[in-house]
């Protein structure tokens, strides 16, 4: 065995200089960011539409990525325009419905839930603002706001100036979709030669996990979000697409739709208490649309689309969405999985010493190998 390099002057200076530039680095970024989050996110905007693109590409028979890039763009537009015409009237609706619901609760003072004692019932009238929710629900003095924001936008140039940004972010995402591949390549040309060979097999591997993971995730997430809003629609929930979009969005991270248990559970009190519903057979029918919706996605789309399943214990997938969460944010918590189970495969092929292992040990280690990397090819 060779022994390990001994710390010489030359040495400790290399890595007081190493580390001072990653430190540098750090904090040049991190003055930045304001400048790259616009950037980061055209670059996530182009990663999303570019299956879009290729596809628009091979329909039209178009050899460049200019004229496909705009089309794009356009089917993106109009989409999202006729999604905003069909389901923002109903939302608003709903919303109304709402406030009128809290109009009732408020002016009538004899109002009662068998769940909620008369204690709470007048601390909530005494304590609670009704007037000003029902007034923002409604939007009665949105005249009023927008004069307020509009003085205040004339008078604040960081707002302008952050306005510029964002508006760069719509031209980014124009010329990162046209140079995609390009830029892609020229993001692998920037690794030094010697190290190449693990950084891009590394980057092959995370692509191609998050390829399979995120975008079929984001699949069913979108169908989740249909299901939950036909299902919340068809018992007559109050805002039952703004609930069915934010389950379809939180589906993104594993069991964070459930989350949205506890805002449901509040409007089917607040229904309760115009006294046109009971509490419990609303909160029931609820329910009953998550133990559906939740069955044909676990059990029907998920193993069409996204295969077999992780092979990660619910304690691992839990602790992964805390780690990766603190790190990256929101981001990170939606990427967690296909990375934790990327650096438990790395761990199991080149950390663990398999060679020195009776041959029935290291067969049971290949086959929880197999089943932790079924997601996404290492070789």
């Amino acid at each position: 065995m060779s022994s390990s390099r001994p710390f010489t002057f030359d040495r400790v200076v290399r890595i007081l200089i190493t580390v001072a530039l990653v430190v540098g680095l750090v904090w040049f970024v991190n003055i930045l960011k304001n400048v790259l989050l616009p950037f980061c996110l055209a670059c996530l905007i182009a990663y999303i539409l570019d299956p879009i693109l290729e596809f628009n590409c091979r329909l039209l028979h178009l050899k460049g990525r200019v004229i496909a890039t705009f089309v794009t763009l356009f089917e993106v537009t109009v989409i999202s325009g006729i999604l905003c015409y069909i389901f923002v009237p109903s939302v608003i609706d709903e919303t109304h419905q709402l406030a009128q619901m809290l109009r009732d609760y408020s002016s009538d003072t004899n109002t009662s839930v068998p769940l909620i004692p008369e204690r709470l019932h007048d601390y909530i009238r005494n304590n609670v603002n009704l007037d000003r929710l029902i007034d923002a629900l409604e939007g009665e003095h949105f005249d009023t706001i927008i004069d307020k924001s509009t003085t205040f936008i004339s008078e604040s140039i960081d707002f302008v100036l952050h306005v510029l940004e964002w508006f760069l972010t719509f031209v980014y995402v124009i010329f990162v979709l046209i140079d995609y591949k390009r830029l892609m390549k020229g993001f692998r040309l920037l690794v030094p030669p010697k190290l190449r060979p693990i950084a891009y097999k590394v980057g092959d591997d995370i692509k191609n996990s998050m390829n399979r993971y995120f975008r079929g995730q984001a699949l069913i997430a979108f169908c989740a979000a249909i299901f939950y809003c036909i299902g919340f629609s068809i018992i007559g929930l109050p805002l039952a697409i703004v609930l069915g979009i934010v389950v379809g969005i939180l589906y993104l991270i594993p069991y964070f739709q459930y989350i949205t248990l506890i805002p449901v559970a509040l409007i089917c009190l607040i229904s309760s208490m115009s006294g046109e519903v009971a509490f419990w057979p609303e909160l029931g029918k609820c329910l009953l649309v998550y133990v559906v919706s939740q069955s044909i996605c676990d059990y029907i789309l998920t193993p069409k689309i996204m295969g077999k399943a992780l092979g990660l214990n619910p304690a691992i997938i839990l602790l992964s969405l805390s780690v990766w969460g603190t790190l990256l944010g929101l981001i990170g918590m939606i990427i967690a999985l296909p990375l934790t189970t990327l650096l438990l495969a790395y761990y199991e092929e080149y950390i663990i010493n398999r060679g020195d292992e009776p041959q029935s040990e290291k067969q049971a280690v290949e086959n929880t190998f197999n089943d932790i990397t079924n997601s996404h090819p290492l070789k």
